[in-house]
């Protein structure tokens, strides 16, 4: 069964009741760390995640839709980019999608910000995840720890994949 999600903008990564934020360097490129953010199953660095498929042709933009299972695949998320900018001349990229649909109850809301841009090393990545509980859920103080570790594993886990490259 799917549970239907609320879309929200931009404004909402820096307004939601739940948020998680990386913001990292890492030794690559901007054009390496964007390919590898938006290339077909992306994020397979991440234990968190067991699958992220692009349902939309390339190329990709505003309007391109994706389908994520978390590990170990119980729980789906439909997915809809509302924003896609790429901007080669100054080595900035970003996107960002708001869930449509997931196949559990008790999630309002749930979406994720990716911004890449260049330092005299490599890449600055910016990853904003916001969220909102709806309904039956985890209270506030019992989902944020949770939320917090499982985030932290998808840092971990992104610092170690760049630093192979």
């Amino acid at each position: 069964m799917a549970y239907d999600l609320q879309p929200f903008d931009e404004t909402y990564f820096d307004s939601a009741p739940m948020s998680y934020t990386i913001d990292v360097n890492i030794p690559v490129a901007p054009e390496t760390a964007w390919a590898e953010f938006t290339r077909q199953n992306t994020l397979n660095w991440c234990r968190a995640l067991k699958s992220v498929t692009y349902t939309s042709p390339a190329p990709y933009t505003v309007g391109t839709t994706r389908s994520v299972a978390l590990a170990p695949g119980f729980i789906k998320m439909d997915e809809f980019f509302f924003l896609w900018d790429e901007n080669s001349v100054t080595s900035t990229y970003k996107h960002a999608f708001h869930g449509i649909r997931a196949s559990i109850p008790g999630l309002k809301k749930f979406g994720e910000y990716t911004e890449v841009s260049p330092t005299e090393h490599g890449s600055r990545l910016i990853w904003k995840f916001a969220m909102e509980l709806g309904g039956t859920g985890l209270p506030p103080f019992l989902s944020g720890p949770i939320a917090n570790g499982a985030f932290g594993t998808v840092k971990t886990d992104t610092i170690k994949h760049f630093a192979t490259f």
